[in-house]
C-alpha cells in the first residue's frame, strides 16, 4: 500500500508487508546452476504481479527479494560451485542481478519506436547528441530519425537531436496554447503516452490530467506494459544518477493505479468533443 514519503528521507514508498512460513524438515538441496535457472524462470511472473500493483517503483527492488529469498529459502542449502552453501548476502546480489535482467528484457515488448527511445535514454537521458549516433540506433530498431521526429519522441535539427521530456513537452503546449491527445494521433507509442502521462502529472492538474489523457490513450496501447515501463525509466534514470527525473518516474508509477480510476469516469476518445467536433481535451 502506498504512502507518502517525507523529502530528504530513505523511507520506503511502499509499505510491505514480510511473510514468513517455516522451512519443512528435510528439505533438499540445490546448485547454484538450478537455482539461477529457477529465478529466471519464476522471477518475472513475480516481477509483473508486483507491478501491476501498488509498489513504488523505487521500492520494487527490494519488493522483489521476497519473491526470490522465498525461493532460496525453500532449500536447505543452494551449493556453490565448490560445494559450499551459498550465503544469504551472495543470493541477494544473484536475485538483484536477475532483477536487472528482467527488466531490461522487458524492453523487447515494446514498440520499435519505444524501443529507441530506451536505448538512447539508457545512453544520452534528454541530453542532445549527434544526428549519426541516433540515425544508426533508429535503423537497428526498424525505424528513422524522421519518423521519430514527426511522431513527437524527438527533436532533430542543425545535426543534433534530443528526447523530449515531460518538462519541455509541457514548455511547448503551453506556447502553443494546446494539449496532446493521443485519440488524435496515428502514430503513438508507449513511449509518447508515458512522457506525456509524467507531463500531465507533473505539470498540469495531477492525477486528474494524466487520468483524462489516459482515457483517451488507443486501445492498442497496453496499458500494463506503459506502466513497467515507467518502472524501467526510473531504475535507467536511477543509474544514470540522474534523481530529478528518476523522482519523475517514481511519481508517475507510483500513481498509476489512481490515474486508471481517474481515466474510467473521464470522457473517452469518442466522448471529448465540443459541440462544433473540435477536439476538448482539457
Amino acid at each position: 500500500m502506498s504512502r507518502s514519503v517525507a523529502s530528504g528521507t530513505n523511507a520506503l514508498a511502499s509499505s510491505i508487508a514480510l511473510v514468513l512460513r517455516p522451512r519443512p524438515k528435510g528439505a533438499p538441496t540445490t546448485t547454484r546452476r538450478d537455482f539461477l535457472r529457477e529465478l529466471k524462470t519464476e522471477l518475472p511472473g513475480a516481477l509483473r504481479d508486483l507491478q501491476r500493483g501498488t509498489v513504488a517503483p523505487v521500492d520494487l527492488p527490494q519488493s522483489a527479494i521476497g519473491p526470490g529469498i522465498g525461493l532460496f529459502s525453500k532449500y536447505s542449502g543452494v551449493l556453490e560451485n565448490d560445494g559450499k552453501k551459498m550465503t544469504v548476502r551472495s543470493a541477494l546480489q544473484v536475485i538483484n542481478e536477475i532483477l536487472d535482467e528482467v527488466l531490461s528484457e522487458q524492453e523487447g515488448d515494446y514498440d520499435a519506436d519505444t524501443r529507441f527511445a530506451l536505448a538512447w535514454f539508457r545512453s544520452y537521458g534528454f541530453d542532445t547528441e549527434a544526428y549519426g549516433h541516433a540515425d544508426s540506433l533508429a535503423r537497428a530498431r526498424n525505424t528513422s530519425v524522421d519518423h521519430l521526429h514527426r511522431a513527437g519522441i524527438l527533436h532533430s535539427g542543425q545535426g543534433n537531436v534530443h528526447l523530449h521530456s515531460p518538462e519541455e513537452l509541457h514548455d511547448v503546449d503551453t506556447a502553443r496554447g494546446e494539449n496532446y491527445n493521443p485519440a488524435e494521433d496515428d502514430e503513438t507509442s508507449a513511449w509518447e503516452t508515458v512522457i506525456h502521462l509524467a507531463k500531465a502529472l507533473e505539470y498540469e492538474d495531477g492525477v486528474e490530467a494524466a487520468g483524462r489523457l489516459l482515457a483517451l490513450v488507443p486501445a492498442s496501447i497496453d496499458r500494463d506494459l506503459c506502466k513497467q515501463l515507467a518502472f524501467l525509466l526510473f531504475q535507467i534514470s536511477e543509474q544514470r544518477g540522474e534523481p530529478k527525473t528518476a523522482l519523475l518516474f517514481n511519481q508517475l508509477g507510483t500513481a498509476w493505479n489512481d490515474i486508471e480510476q481517474a481515466a474510467r469516469h473521464a470522457p473517452g476518445p469518442d466522448e471529448n468533443t465540443d459541440s462544433t467536433g473540435t477536439s476538448a481535451l482539457f
